[in-house]
């Protein structure tokens, strides 16, 4: 496996753009599967998770290209194959979001139990749930979701769902299903995230009928078919996060182009209260940072609040701050796993409560190690702390970090970091 080599110690400076979000790209590959139409993406990541998916499409028969400016144009008119198999699906939890959009327009999809990170429990009841609602027949058997209607004829129908949790992805499967059934369809405790609104502006830009997108509260109108378009993906608000927290920590002076600061409010704030100076602009931010920061207390939980996928890249920042820092996790009950390999570099953490809640002490310093980590945040997180450490850390299994970071480590260069690839034989 590839890993990284990182000599801390140095300030980043410069600029960079920040990408199209891999979870707002996932999902709207899939609402491709909704019509018979050409559906043209920009700004689309190269990253491992997209090209999987792409990969899974083009494997129901859906023509996939690729154009010398990084878009990519898919046309399923010649879909043959509504089914997710385990093999092509097995690290990447985003396949469940297929069985919405070849349920709507074929009436029946096959499609693996997801695997993706190991950060938890994840389950899809809530999706089988809801998509039943609406009149699916939907079994669990051999390890895939097998969902049909009553014959070839028949259409999902309109329902209002109301999940027992908030869920992107069982927001975004529910979305893309109701555009293509008949009748109403409400969702309520739908999720907020900024790529909720994203996926629902490329569907009505494909004629699907849906008002109360980025609220708790969305309607949908279904529409009997849908049309083509041509749409830009939203930059990834956690990458760019992760660039905020990577300069509140080494030290420097960034501007992320294209960069939404309006959907960073909760890490902002808490980045302002640490002692960054950040400015937001129409189509970018800028971060400026210098000497230690203040640690900053804070808690996880549904956008607009501090989002879970920010979570170990702040814990960075904290475990190098001034004074003592509590963070809690309460999306998923297996996403502090980063703190061991933290405190091998030399941090002071301390799990409670069922490894939900770290106490963090900060330290002047943290010191080089090898490191190794079990998802995509706690990765990047341990590239962070390498930025900083005294001396050369070696990040192993980064597979993950391609999973969801395009490019990190020119990026970074790019920054003035001294990172290189290892790549193995």
């Amino acid at each position: 496996m590839d890993k990284l080599i990182i000599r801390g110690g140095h300030s980043l400076n410069g600029e960079i753009e920040i990408s199209g979000a891999k979870n707002a790209a996932l999902p709207e590959l899939c609402a491709a599967l909704l019509t018979d139409q050409d559906v043209v993406l920009r700004n689309v990541p190269k990253l491992q998770d997209v090209s999987t998916m792409l990969k899974l499409i083009r494997n129901m028969g859906v023509t996939c290209l690729h154009a010398e400016d990084g878009s990519v144009t898919l046309n399923a008119s010649a879909l043959n194959k509504p089914e997710a198999p385990y093999e092509m699906v097995k690290t990447m939890r985003a396949s469940v979001l297929a069985l919405g959009p070849l349920l709507a327009r074929f009436g029946h999809a096959r499609v693996s139990l997801p695997g993706g990170c190991a950060i938890g429990s994840r389950p899809v009841d809530q999706h089988i749930k809801g998509l039943q609602a609406m009149g699916a027949k939907i079994v669990v058997e051999h390890g895939y979701m097998v969902a049909s209607l009553a014959n070839a004829r028949t259409r999902l129908k309109g329902a209002r769902i109301a999940t027992d949790m908030v869920t992107v992805t069982g927001t975004e499967n529910f979305l893309m299903a109701a555009a293509l059934a008949e009748g109403e369809t409400v969702l309520d405790n739908a999720a907020q995230e900024p790529e909720i609104p994203d996926l629902a502006e490329m569907l009505i830009q494909m004629g699907a009928k849906i008002e109360g997108h980025g609220t708790s509260r969305i309607y949908i109108q279904g529409v009997e078919k849908l049309k083509g378009c041509n749409h830009a993906v939203v930059a990834d608000r956690i990458e760019a996060g992760t660039f905020l927290c990577a300069v509140a920590a080494t030290g420097g002076d960034v501007v992320l182009k294209h960069a939404r600061g309006d959907h960073l409010d909760a890490v902002i704030e808490k980045l302002r209260d640490a002692g960054a100076h950040i400015e937001v602009g129409s189509n970018f931010v800028r971060v400026k940072a210098q000497g230690r920061m203040k640690a900053q207390s804070f808690r996880t939980t549904e956008y607009p609040g501090f989002p879970t996928d920010m979570q170990a890249q702040f814990m960075v920042l904290n475990a190098i701050a001034k004074g003592a820092s509590k963070v809690t996790e309460t999306i998923f009950e297996n996403r502090l796993i980063q703190a061991h390999e933290m405190n091998r570099m030399g941090a002071q953490i301390r799990l409670e409560g069922n490894n939900t809640t770290a106490i963090v002490e900060g330290v002047d310093v943290l010191q080089a190690a090898p490191v190794m980590a079990n998802d995509l945040r706690a990765s990047v997180s341990l590239v962070i702390a390498a930025l900083i450490a005294d001396g050369d850390t070696v990040v192993n299994r980064i597979y993950h970090i391609d999973r969801g970071y395009e490019q990190v480590e020119e990026k970074l260069q790019n920054l003035g970091a001294k990172i290189k690839r290892i790549q193995s034989r």
